[in-house]
């Protein structure tokens, strides 16, 4: 008999992936899937010979709800969160929800606790070739990443395991490249990001980098970097920003501007100014261990990745443009 997983997050936009990839795992076993509304159902159909996949209704804000969601249950994959929310909400999902999930699955006897967390909990950088034994220090600059940092403790603190990506693009990304696309936009011209580095990863190596530590015998409790092995020059996410963006009237070709300029031409614009600071410096985070211990595929260099999913950000910049 397989192992039953149980998944949050399943409906959005890493925890789907995991809730697929899990789905289609071969061998016997249950997929579960923690939902908020009873009306929403597995999003992939089943797999001959993978896992049943079954919906259970929870919610983090409901302690109750998660004791039942994990009762019997062998391993859990923590991918929800609230991301953007007030303090109050990210405080109740990201730090008080996630440490109320860990005490009921460590109740419930569940043997693995992995959870979804990000690199931002260090902070802006510069992290030049960063590893988990570099004794980076938490140091989130964000109501999302202090709650998400609270969260992972309890993770932590169980003896769990805990993914940091830094940027994830794919079909389905609502902040990197789309951001990336907004902060050019407002700009008059092209932008010279400069010399930075970052770590990226395709969402759908991400999922099977969550799905492998919570089903390898190889994994070890901790933080893990879930980044590409290789880091992306800041010029390569501006030019596959610039490749979406709507054509513009009155734009000329002119100079291009430095980063300098850009944050006085958007002084006033909150979401450039998070731009703007995470592309001045270097975001670059080195983790073999996903990929080599764990049996997990870090997916395709960002430039070829991206290019499978440009159709998708073509359509979603369109419909956010005629929006």
């Amino acid at each position: 008999m397989g192992p039953c997983i149980l998944i949050t997050g399943a409906t959005g936009f890493i925890g789907g992936r995991v809730a697929a990839l899990a789905a289609a795992h071969p061998g016997p076993g249950t997929v579960r899937l923690l939902v908020r509304r009873p009306d929403v159902r597995a999003a992939q159909p089943p797999v001959p010979g993978g896992p049943r996949t079954t919906t259970v209704p929870g919610d983090l804000l409901d302690p109750g709800s998660l004791s039942r969601a994990v009762e019997g249950a062998d391993v859990l994959i923590h991918c929800a969160s609230a991301i953007g929310a007030d303090e109050e909400q990210a405080r109740a999902v990201n730090d008080e929800g996630t440490r109320a999930l860990v005490d009921a699955a460590t109740r419930a006897g569940v043997g693995r606790i992995v959870a979804l967390s990000t690199a931002s909990v260090h902070g802006r950088g510069p992290f030049h070739a960063a590893t988990p034994g570099s004794g980076l220090p938490l140091a989130p600059g964000s109501v999302t990443s202090r709650t998400r940092a609270a969260g992972e403790r309890h993770v932590l603190d169980a003896g769990g395991t805990v993914l940091r990506p830094h940027l994830v693009y794919g079909a389905g990304d609502r902040q990197v490249i789309p951001g990336l696309v907004r902060l050019l936009t407002a700009l008059p011209g092209r932008l010279d990001g400069g010399t930075s580095l970052h770590s990226l990863i395709d969402v759908e190596a991400l999922a099977g980098a969550l799905l492998g530590a919570a089903l390898s015998p190889a994994t070890e409790p901790g933080p893990y970097y879930a980044v590409h092995p290789e880091p992306v020059p800041v010029g390569e996410l501006i030019t596959a920003a610039e490749g979406l963006l709507v054509p513009r009237a009155g734009v000329t070709e002119g100079p291009a501007t430095d980063l300098a300029g850009a944050r006085e031409l958007l002084a006033g614009l909150s979401f450039a100014r998070h731009h703007l600071d995470m592309l001045a410096t270097d975001h670059w985070f080195v983790d073999a261990r996903p990929w080599r211990d764990l049996g997990c595929d870090p997916g395709p260099r960002f430039t070829d990745g991206f290019a499978a999913h440009r159709p998708w950000y073509r359509e979603a910049v369109r419909r956010a443009t005629v929006g």
